[in-house]
């Protein structure tokens, strides 16, 4: 019989790691929430600054995937709401 795990497992830390940064979220101030979305932004500019051709090139085709998954996706709802 496997010994049973004690404390917090993986998922149950994860979600209350998100649940605090959740409510974080909600107290924080506008100068606080342009920091941080400033600090993602940057932090997105130096990842893609680093990354070869063959990355960016991947990561734009992707991109152009959902884009037409996307459309497709609406074009379908349109055609469903017609009938």
């Amino acid at each position: 019989m496997p010994k049973r795990k004690r404390g917090i497992t993986g998922d149950v830390a994860s979600r209350r790691e998100a649940i605090r940064k959740r409510e974080r979220r909600v107290v924080e101030t506008e100068e606080e929430r342009s920091r941080r979305l400033s600090t993602m932004a940057q932090r997105g500019q130096d990842r893609r600054a680093e990354e070869t051709e063959e990355q960016r090139n991947r990561r734009l085709a992707e991109m152009g995937q959902r884009s037409q998954h996307a459309a497709s996706l609406q074009r379908r709802a349109e055609e469903t709401e017609e009938q």
